[in-house]
């Protein structure tokens, strides 16, 4: 039995859920969640103020290898963010602005990778939205086999195909897709609630009382003094 695949079909979430889930951003769709999902730090936007939400699309491929990239790229619908990571820890620039550009025309909104990336020049001046653990000019070959649509692990995340990917300045957040519409009208709520706590806070309230600290600084023996002895 075959050991490597490409899995054409991917159940997807629903578009509004994904699109309010980027709205409401990161940091707040992370909280709603639980704190749960987020990739670890290292991977890093590589353009400042890009915001994207998607479906999706895994790759499993060998080190410095991107074959299975180009074979990713058919299985890519509009609205698809492609997840990337190696089996063994790698900064390889795997995609550059040629893989970034069809990409493109697929209808990719951006890209998630465990390695590296780049011209990275050029894919800013394309506007494509990259989030990557390097920027590496080492190149890669279309050698080894590997897997599309495959359960795959990023930045100590388990990402599956057709999970919401939600990435933005403040990192990449995966979520189920079946946890999406849940998620979504909680981090509504949280962006509600605040709303009406900054504008108290410009109004001058300090967070000791909104959020009620005075009792617990007292609790844990912290104690104001004008000066120290």
């Amino acid at each position: 039995m075959a050991s490597h695949y490409v899995v054409r079909c991917v159940d997807r979430a629903d578009p509004e859920t994904i699109a309010g889930l980027r709205e409401a951003g990161v940091a707040t769709a992370h909280e709603a969640a639980g704190r749960t999902g987020l990739l670890g730090p290292a991977i890093q936007a590589r353009q400042a103020g890009s915001a994207i939400g998607g479906s999706a699309i895994t790759v499993s491929c060998h080190p410095g290898d991107n074959l299975m990239i180009h074979a990713a790229v058919e299985v890519c619908r509009p609205g698809d963010v492609l997840v990337v990571t190696t089996t063994s820890p790698s900064t390889d620039g795997m995609v550059g602005d040629l893989l970034a550009t069809s990409l493109t025309t697929r209808g990719v909104v951006g890209l998630v990778i465990d390695a590296g990336v780049r011209d990275l020049a050029t894919l800013r001046e394309m506007g494509f939205p990259v989030w990557s653990r390097a920027v590496h000019a080492q190149g890669t070959v279309k050698a080894s086999p590997g897997s599309v649509n495959v359960p795959v692990v990023a930045a100590g995340a388990l990402v599956r195909p057709g999970d919401i990917v939600i990435a933005d300045d403040d990192g990449v957040l995966v979520l189920p897709a079946a946890t999406g519409g849940r998620v979504a009208d909680a981090a509504a709520r949280r962006l509600a609630n605040e709303a009406a706590k900054r504008e108290q806070l410009a109004g001058g309230t300090l967070g000791v009382d909104l959020y009620q600290l005075r009792p617990l600084l007292a609790e844990l023996g912290v104690t104001y003094v004008d000066r120290l002895p």
